[in-house]
């Protein structure tokens, strides 16, 4: 099989105020003119740092430009009714010529969201998977007719069908459970704040399960969401990223590992990390502040994209 490699990006902490608007515009353009595959947004509920709303940015950005694609890393599958979650991705992905890249996971462990949304928080990995069959149904099927736990359909169709014949779903999160589900249900895995060891053991449990399951997912389908920060030695970028790090996601060693914060070759060396146990496609986030983040940007896909997607 033929591997391609590939490197797209998620913005870092988003201006707050009016001109987080002028900054989406401008980072959407600097990732459409470079060599970057991809941008990607996370989805929080409530969050204390402004976040873009995944679908209503990713809709905005597929009339902004051609050739980029995007996703969201993640969606909380259960904060929206399946079908009109399928019919959302369906048209966006019609529109963009498909372009689109769908990845799922169950949420935060913060229970205050998933009230907020009124799903109960002990329901979000059951009605995680039941919301994954039905949008499959609906992006494959001309009527779609279900009885679930959580869900009813009769005689539902989904048109205008995604551009992308089958539509990918990727998996995203770290735990067992969601190497679980990109084997039984996904066609990818994408973990974030991993280190190249765990990830390279969690591509053999995935298969695993897939093979339990009947299926196997595609080996060039695993990828790594990274976080970076530039500068010409460690310790002067580890200052820079400091007050954008999370707090209590990982332990200091964890973060050592599955982050590169220092010049542009170490960026290129925790990849190839990630490549020898098994990823090919990043997602890379600059951990700085915004006025850093263009230029952040544009150096990597500089000096770090040409290599990879080379390969």
């Amino acid at each position: 099989m033929d591997t391609k490699y590939r490197i797209g990006v998620m913005p870092g902490v988003w201006p707050a105020g009016p001109e987080g608007r002028d900054f989406l515009w401008r980072f959407i353009d600097v990732c459409e003119r470079t060599a970057i595959d991809s941008v990607w947004f996370s989805e929080r509920l409530s969050s204390p740092l402004p976040v873009p709303e995944p679908m209503t940015t990713m809709a905005a950005v597929a009339a902004r430009t051609r050739r980029l694609k995007f996703g969201p890393s993640v969606l909380i599958t259960p904060f929206r009714p399946p079908a009109v979650m399928a019919r959302e991705i369906a048209m966006i992905d019609y529109l963009s010529g498909g372009r689109m890249l769908p990845a799922f996971g169950i949420g935060v462990e913060q229970e205050r969201e998933f009230l907020a949304a009124g799903v109960p928080f002990k329901e979000r990995g059951r009605r995680t998977d039941e919301a994954i069959a039905i949008m499959r149904r609906c992006w494959s099927e001309n009527e779609v007719t279900f009885e679930g736990e959580f869900w009813r359909l009769d005689r539902i169709t989904v048109l205008p069908k995604p551009a992308q014949q089958p539509m990918p779903l990727w998996i995203g999160g770290n735990s067992e459970a969601a190497m679980r589900r990109a084997g039984r249900l996904g066609d990818g895995w994408i973990p974030s704040f991993i280190p190249p060891a765990r990830l390279a053991s969690g591509v053999v449990q995935t298969q695993r399960f897939a093979t339990e399951a009947g299926r196997e997912v595609p080996a060039d389908h695993f990828g790594v969401l990274v976080n970076f920060c530039f500068a010409e030695d460690r310790a002067a970028a580890r200052a820079l990223a400091g007050p954008f790090i999370p707090r209590g996601r990982v332990d200091d060693a964890t973060l050592e590992a599955c982050t590169a914060f220092g010049p542009p070759e170490l960026l290129r060396e925790r990849l190839e990390e990630y490549v020898a146990g098994g990823a090919s496609k990043f997602i890379v986030r600059p951990m700085c502040a915004p006025d850093r983040m263009l230029e952040q940007l544009a150096r990597m896909a500089d000096e770090v994209v040409p290599a990879f997607h080379r390969k």
